[in-house]
């Protein structure tokens, strides 16, 4: 059975000046796939204005990872992205189902 990661990247008003992220880890490792969507789709807050956008790291069907930017939070002005990391066992069609489960389509 395929294992998934999720990590994050948190950048703030502050970070952004300075180009970089403020903060950036792993929310979770070795998750099965119902896991990994459910983190990847969350977010340390629920003062965001939601899901900006997913996107692939490529357009080719081989992506590694995929990326969900989440709006600004209102209190702090940080902005939150999650990207679900596809391990290499899985093929080409199979993460194309992924990104569907997420709601990419094409």
């Amino acid at each position: 059975m395929a294992q998934f990661s999720v990590t994050y990247e948190i950048v703030t008003p502050e970070s952004a000046e300075a180009g970089d992220a403020d903060e950036r880890g792993f929310i979770g490792r070795g998750l099965d796939l119902r896991d990994a969507i459910d983190a990847v789709t969350a977010t340390r807050t629920n003062e965001v204005n939601g899901i900006e956008c997913i996107e692939p790291s490529d357009s080719h069907g081989e992506f590694r990872w995929l990326t969900v930017y989440n709006g600004m939070e209102f209190k702090t002005g940080a902005c939150e992205s999650r990207s679900l990391h596809i391990p290499d066992n899985v093929t080409g069609h199979s993460r194309r189902r992924i990104a569907r489960l997420l709601g990419i389509t094409r």
